[in-house]
């Protein structure tokens, strides 16, 4: 096949990326690198399968070929980055979106598009099945990322209803692993780093908030199947276990070695107490579950930030003050 993948220069577009390639198909990766970065695709520079193009799509996309595939997985995704992108985010939410479906249906080609589990909000049903409708606040803060990922849902859906495209929709939950940006405002690459530089692991409220926590393979496993195969979804991709933010902090802590201890700071705005996928249908039509641990994808996250650091490639983190607006979000 010869797939386009947008946002394929971020975190996840990335590892998808090299998936494709590593079955033998052809990718176009295509990404605008607001918040992507070609240090994620540098070992593709002499593939001759993979084609990178910059480009923002929410402007007009124009690919010449064949095609037989568009994952749609451009968008600002961490909470630091649509706190502080808020327009760019809802505009390759909606506008991205259409220019990605309308390249797909004049191509004829399968769509699939990265939705989150943000669309449930602070959900109060839990776990999350597919068919809960969420708890979304539309004006707060988050609202840009998750009425953004609702409307591509509902654009998608209107696609594959009145025009007859081929589409598919995952519901990403929490992924962590090798190409996360430090300081992105997820809280196990924060966690991670602030332990590496000796400083207080940043905690929100009182840390009895849950997560679901899948590594990368896995989720792009998932994500993978999904595209190649028959349902249309949505599908929840994500680990089923949860886990507390203190829980997540004390691992950390104690995979680092690090007495930099915890720093607690009020919680921010519409911050989800409780974030848990039920992947009955993953299970069900894909025959996917994940496999690897926390535990287990901690060590080689971890050796990723190591590295990063003896290059002396992190940032000096923000110093926090009880008093100070919250510049990360622990989910």
């Amino acid at each position: 096949m010869r797939v386009l993948i947008t946002g394929a220069a971020g975190f996840l577009g990335s590892h998808l990326t090299d998936r494709f390639l590593a079955d033998g198909h052809s990718v176009i990766g295509m990404d605008n690198l607001i918040t992507g970065s070609m240090d994620n695709i540098a070992h593709l520079e002499n593939e001759p399968r993979f084609e990178f193009v910059r480009h923002d799509v929410t402007t007009f996309i124009g690919v010449k070929g064949e095609l037989d595939g568009v994952l749609h997985f451009a968008s600002p995704a961490s909470p630091v980055d649509y706190l502080e992108l808020p327009i760019q985010t809802l505009k390759v939410g909606s506008l991205g979106t259409h220019n990605a479906l309308g390249l797909a249906r004049s191509r004829d080609a399968r769509f699939l598009l990265a939705s989150t589990s943000e669309v449930y909000g602070d959900p109060l049903v839990h776990p999350q099945p597919e068919s809960y409708w969420g708890n979304v606040n539309p004006i707060g803060p988050r609202g840009v990322y998750d009425e953004a990922k609702r409307f591509a849902e509902a654009i998608t859906m209107a696609y594959h209803r009145y025009h007859g495209l081929d589409t598919r929709i995952v519901r990403i939950f929490n992924t962590y692993g090798p190409r996360m940006r430090p300081f992105d405002g997820r809280v196990v690459s924060n966690f991670i780093v602030q332990g590496l530089l000796d400083r207080p692991l940043t905690v929100y409220g009182d840390g009895r908030q849950s997560r679901s926590f899948c590594y990368v393979t896995d989720e792009v496993e998932g994500i993978y199947r999904m595209f190649l195969g028959d349902h249309v979804g949505p599908v929840n991709i994500g680990n089923p276990v949860e886990f507390t933010i203190l829980e997540l902090a004390e691992l950390v802590l104690d995979l680092l070695g690090s007495d930099a201890g915890i720093r607690h700071l009020p919680l921010p705005t519409d911050d989800p107490k409780v974030r848990q996928p039920d992947i009955s249908r993953a299970i069900e039509f894909l025959g996917w579950e994940p496999l690897i641990s926390l535990s287990e994808g901690l060590v080689t996250t971890v050796d990723y930030f190591k590295r990063l650091h003896s290059h002396g490639a992190l940032p000096v983190p923000p110093v926090l003050t009880n008093d100070s607006e919250p510049e990360e979000v622990a989910g």
